[in-house]
C-alpha cells in the first residue's frame, strides 16, 4: 500500500507478521543506449573467456549488436554522426590504402597512380581521403589514399570513424606498414571493431521471421561449435522470437552476431611492409612472427617490390576478363573487359552505357559460364573469366 512517499510492508518474523513504513523506491532514469552498450561490454570484460561462457558472451553480444543498429538509426534520423568522407567511385575496383601515419601511404600512391598526393616527414600529412587510378593489365583501380588510423579509431578517436567509413565501400583493403611499426594488428582491429571482416564470407545462414511457433533452427551440415539450441538462444536474445532459422555451415557465437547484425562487410586484404630499405638485422623474422600472416617487402624509396605489389593486388581483387562480339560479326580478343569476379551480364551493360540495361533484350554467351555455345541468357547470368559476350538490344 502506498501513502505519499512512503509503502507500507508486511514483514515476517517467524510466525509474526509486523507492519512496515518504508520509503518507497527511488525512480532510476532509463538508461541510454550508450549507457546500455556501456553496462553490457563491461559485463563482457569482467566475465572469464571460456567454452563454459562462450554461449553467454554471445547472447550478451547479440544485445549490443542490436543496441548498436538503433543507435545508428538514432543518428540517422536525427542527422549526427558527424563529418563523412564521400568518395565517387570509378573505374574497375576501389582499393583503400589503410595504415599508421607516415608509413609512406601517400608516397605508395603517388607511384602507384601517378597522383599529387601530398608528402612530407611527419605525421597526418593527409586530411583528406585522397583518390587516384592505377591502371594494370586492362584494369583502372581506383586507390584511395587515407588518413592514418590510430588507436580508439573505430570509436571516432583521429577522424577514424570518417576513415573507416570510406574503408568499408573498398572492393579491397591494403593494410600499410613499415620497419619501424609493423603491429597491424592494431589496425584489425580498428577495422573488426567497425564491422569489416577481413578475408572472410558472409555466413551462409538463412531466417525468416514468423509471426509464431517460436524459433525452429535447422542445420545442413554437422555443428560443433554451437548447439541449435544455442543458436535459437543467441537470436532470441537480438529480439527475435519466431523465426525459421536454416544453417548450412558450423558457425561460432561470433558469426551468429555478426549476421544478425547485419551491418557487416567482408573485404579481401593485402599487407606490404614499406621502407624495406632501411632494414636492420633481424627485422624480417619480427615482423613474420608478429603479423602472423603473408606479406609483401617493399620500398617507396628504392621502389622495390612495386610492380610486384600491383599484381598482387590485381589477383586479391579476382577480376575476370569478357571479350565482346558484335552481332554477326567477330569477337574482340585483343582488348577485354574487365570486371570483378561475380560479375553479371548486367554489370557489362552498366560498364558499357546507362541506357543498355533499359534496351537490353537478351544476350549470347561462350565459354566456361554458357551450357551449351551461343546460350541465350538474361541480365542476371553470372559470367566466368574469358567468357565471349553478345548483347542484342532494342532499336531506339
Amino acid at each position: 500500500m502506498l501513502l505519499g512517499k512512503w509503502r507500507i510492508t508486511l514483514l515476517f518474523d517467524g510466525w509474526k507478521a509486523h507492519l512496515a513504513v518504508l520509503p518507497t523506491k527511488r525512480k532510476y532514469k532509463m538508461a541510454t543506449i550508450e549507457e546500455q552498450i556501456k553496462a553490457l561490454e563491461e559485463e563482457i570484460f569482467n566475465t572469464q573467456k571460456n567454452k563454459a561462457t562462450e554461449h553467454h558472451l554471445g547472447k550478451i553480444k547479440a544485445k549490443i549488436a542490436k543496441l548498436r543498429a538503433q543507435q545508428e538509426l538514432q543518428k540517422i534520423k536525427g542527422g549526427g554522426g558527424g563529418r563523412r568522407y564521400y568518395i565517387k567511385k570509378s573505374g574497375d575496383a576501389t582499393v583503400a590504402l589503410v595504415g599508421f601515419p607516415s608509413v609512406g601511404k601517400s608516397s605508395l600512391l603517388n607511384y602507384l597512380t601517378g597522383s599529387k598526393s601530398e608528402v612530407a616527414a611527419y605525421q597526418f600529412t593527409t586530411l583528406e581521403v585522397i583518390p587516384g587510378v592505377m591502371k594494370h593489365k586492362g584494369a583502372e583501380i581506383q586507390i584511395l589514399d587515407m588518413p592514418g588510423i590510430i588507436k580508439g579509431a573505430a570509436r571516432g578517436k583521429g577522424r577514424g570513424r570518417e576513415v573507416i567509413t570510406a574503408a568499408r565501400a573498398a572492393d579491397m583493403i591494403l593494410l600499410l606498414g613499415d620497419v619501424f611499426n609493423y603491429n597491424l594488428k592494431v589496425l584489425e582491429r580498428e577495422l573488426y571493431e567497425a564491422g569489416i571482416r577481413l578475408d572472410k564470407q558472409p555466413p551462409n545462414i538463412h531466417i525468416t521471421q514468423e509471426r509464431k511457433g517460436g524459433i525452429i533452427v535447422r542445420s545442413t551440415v554437422p555443428l560443433t561449435r554451437m548447439t541449435e539450441f544455442e543458436i535459437a538462444e543467441i537470436i532470441r536474445a537480438y529480439g527475435i522470437v519466431n523465426a525459421n532459422v536454416t544453417v548450412r555451415e558450423d558457425i561460432d557465437t561470433d558469426t551468429l552476431v555478426d549476421f544478425l547484425a547485419g551491418n557487416r562487410v567482408y573485404i579481401p586484404s593485402l599487407v606490404a611492409i614499406n621502407k624495406f630499405d632501411l632494414r636492420y638485422g633481424g627485422i624480417e623474422d619480427k615482423i613474420e612472427e608478429d603479423l602472423g600472416r603473408d606479406y609483401l617487402p617493399i620500398s617507396c624509396a628504392t621502389t622495390e617490390g612495386l610492380e610486384e605489389l600491383k599484381d598482387h593486388i590485381y589477383e586479391t581483387l579476382g577480376f575476370i576478363r569478357i571479350y565482346l562480339k558484335p552481332k554477326g560479326g567477330k569477337a574482340d580478343l585483343e582488348e577485354p573487359l574487365v570486371l570483378l569476379d561475380g560479375s553479371t551480364v548486367k554489370s557489362v551493360c552498366e560498364h558499357l552505357h546507362r541506357d543498355f540495361v533499359n534496351l537490353f533484350r537478351y544476350a549470347l554467351v561462350w565459354g566456361k559460364s554458357a551450357k551449351f555455345p551461343g546460350q541465350s541468357i538474361g541480365l542476371d547470368h553470372e559470367l566466368q573469366d574469358c567468357d565471349v559476350l553478345s548483347i542484342i538490344t532494342k532499336r531506339r
